[in-house]
């Protein structure tokens, strides 16, 4: 007779094997549902097409996902979700120009490595936002409502330039997701195939050094 306590065991540790391999698949796909969705937009992604981006059976999409909805919905969470993290360092006893400073870098880094994601919420957002219409009006708001208070404190204290800092959130999010959502653009007026990792550096260091400027966060912008 196998001892309770190794049978418990191995039962764990099979739920754990298949835990890993559940969130395996769901990033596959999640990855591959946010090309096929930049590349369709929502009317023109099918879940045959995902599951093929993602080399799985169809079969694996609609077990983890009932719906191309429901896909689509996880996919636009999953992506607020990612743009919200890097905001967690803007906080008051935070150095304004490093809290500032690593969030204007952490967004060109995302744009540069997930130009798909960018493009897939723009194109929501361009079409009204029917489904994250919500959450913009309530996690979102309440994110900038809360760092906001913050920016408007260091201000307060002298700690940076009065800027509107609703408005400088418009303004990063806009200069940073500028090269995922518009990149055909970039690249034509750049004369590139594609951007480089060298175009994204020069890109981020013109943005962070444009913005920190304008907040007053430069002590000496020549030495930028």
């Amino acid at each position: 007779m196998i001892p309770l306590s190794t049978s418990k065991s191995a039962v764990a540790a099979e739920e754990a094997s298949k835990g890993q391999i559940r969130q395996a698949n769901e990033a596959l796909i999640l990855a591959a549902a946010e090309r096929v969705f930049a590349g369709a937009g929502f009317g023109g992604a099918t879940m045959a097409a995902i599951a093929e981006a993602a080399g799985l059976p169809k079969a694996n999409l609609h077990y983890y996902f009932g719906s191309k909805q429901e896909l689509y919905r996880t996919v636009l969470a999953r992506i607020l979700e990612d743009w919200l993290v890097p905001t967690h360092g803007i906080t008051a006893a935070a150095d304004p120009r490093t809290a500032i400073e690593r969030y204007i870098r952490a967004k060109m880094a995302l744009s540069a490595q997930r130009p798909h994601a960018s493009k897939v919420f723009a194109n929501e957002l361009l079409h009204g936002a029917p489904v994250v219409k919500t959450l913009l009006a309530t996690e979102l708001r309440e994110m900038v409502a809360a760092k906001v208070a913050v920016i408007d404190g260091w201000i307060r204290a002298g700690r940076m330039a009065p800027v509107d800092a609703v408005h400088l959130f418009f303004t990063i999010w806009a200069a940073t997701q500028t090269y995922a959502d518009f990149d055909v653009q970039v690249r034509a007026v750049l004369g590139r195939p594609e951007l480089t990792a060298q175009d994204h550096a020069r890109a981020t260091e013109h943005v962070v050094s444009l913005i920190l400027r304008g907040c007053g966060l430069l002590a000496n912008p020549a030495n930028r």
